[in-house]
C-alpha cells in the first residue's frame, strides 16, 4: 500500500475547520479551564484516535470498506484528532450552559 499526500482540497478545508473551531472554543472557554482539563482533553483525543484506528483496522481487514492502492487518505487521522478535540470543547460548552440554566434564580 502506498501513501500519497496529494489530497482533494476539501480534506484540508475539513481539517482546518475542525482545528479553527477547536481553537476558537478553547479561547472562549479558557477562563474555566485548568491544567487538569487540558490533560484530560489530550488524553481523550488520543484515546479516541486509538479507538478510531482500531475501527479502521477492523473495517479494512473484514472488507467493510477498502482503499484502492495510492488512495489511502492519510489526512483522515489528523482530521479525526481535530474532530475529537472540537467535540470535547463543544460538549464542555454545552455542559456549562446546562449547569448555569439549572441553577435556581435568586431574586
Amino acid at each position: 500500500m502506498t501513501i500519497v499526500f496529494d489530497f482533494n482540497s476539501a480534506w484540508y478545508m475539513l481539517l482546518l475547520s475542525f482545528l479553527l473551531s477547536w481553537a476558537a472554543m478553547l479561547v472562549v472557554r479558557r477562563k474555566s479551564q485548568g491544567r487538569r482539563e487540558v490533560t484530560e482533553q489530550v488524553f481523550l483525543a488520543f484515546s479516541g484516535l486509538f479507538a478510531l484506528g482500531l475501527m479502521e483496522f477492523f473495517a479494512v481487514s473484514t472488507n467493510l470498506w477498502h482503499y484502492t492502492p495510492g488512495d489511502w487518505p492519510v489526512i483522515l487521522w489528523p482530521t479525526y484528532l481535530a474532530a475529537i478535540l472540537f467535540g470535547y470543547q463543544l460538549l464542555r460548552s454545552i455542559e456549562g450552559l446546562v449547569r448555569r440554566s439549572a441553577l435556581p434564580s435568586r431574586i
